[in-house]
């Protein structure tokens, strides 16, 4: 099963877009998910729910909003114009934002299931030790809450992986620049290139059930030892 160079290019292009969007939704998603999992505040309903906006927003709503607020007319976009940045729709750096919003909640739940599932005694233990909150959250509160990274990190590396309607909304269909691997799946079978398609569409699969298999096989001995 050979794959042509703009596939693997696609693939490749695809693998940097997730793993980048990854690591910032790792910085980005850990203190919303920590917040949201401490927080007795009224307005904590507001942005859970703004968090997880994406799960039931159709997709070309979302990457069209984002698309009006990158654009040179959008508050976004003549921010980044008068950094001499530009406008990022239709540039690599554009996806990557648009990826960490759709991304965001399959970040930011994990986590937040994995905080609330700590619960109070070993934080009321680390203060009677008279450990800092900074010290408490890396040497307790990470450590316990690891399996939840894990499936977050998972989850949105592949979810990253398998979008389309976003993308295509804000990168279009650049060959080396935001040609992801679902938007040349797309391109194949509009050119009716079904053997080609077949093929990439096939390497999706594989990847898409090894992740979720692994994901699911991880949970199952936690599950017994419980």
């Amino acid at each position: 099963m050979l794959l042509t160079d703009s596939d693997l290019q696609a693939i490749w292009l695809t693998i940097r877009l997730a793993g980048i969007t990854t690591l910032i939704l790792l910085l980005i998603g850990t203190p919303i998910a920590w917040w949201l999992a401490r927080s007795r505040a009224w307005w904590k309903g507001p942005v859970g729910a703004v968090v997880a906006l994406p799960l039931v927003l159709p997709p070309s709503v979302l990457g069209f909003y984002l698309l009006l607020a990158m654009g040179p007319n959008g508050p976004f976009g003549q921010l980044t114009q008068s950094l001499g940045l530009g406008t990022l729709p239709f540039t690599f750096w554009g996806l990557v934002i648009a990826s960490v919003f759709y991304s965001l909640p399959f970040m930011v739940q994990p986590l937040q299931n994995a905080f609330e599932g700590i619960g109070e005694r070993p934080l009321e233990v680390a203060a009677t030790l008279r450990a800092s909150p900074v010290d408490t959250f890396f040497s307790v509160v990470l450590p316990l809450a690891r399996p939840g990274f894990i499936t977050a990190g998972i989850l949105t590396f592949a979810h990253t992986v398998g979008e389309f309607g976003v993308v295509l909304m804000i990168g279009g269909n650049i060959p080396g620049v935001t040609r992801v691997a679902s938007v040349q799946i797309y391109d194949h079978v509009e050119a009716m290139e079904y053997a080609d398609a077949h093929r990439l569409a096939a390497v999706m699969l594989v990847f898409s059930f090894t992740v979720l298999l692994a994901m699911y096989t991880r949970r199952s001995p936690a599950r017994k030892a419980a």
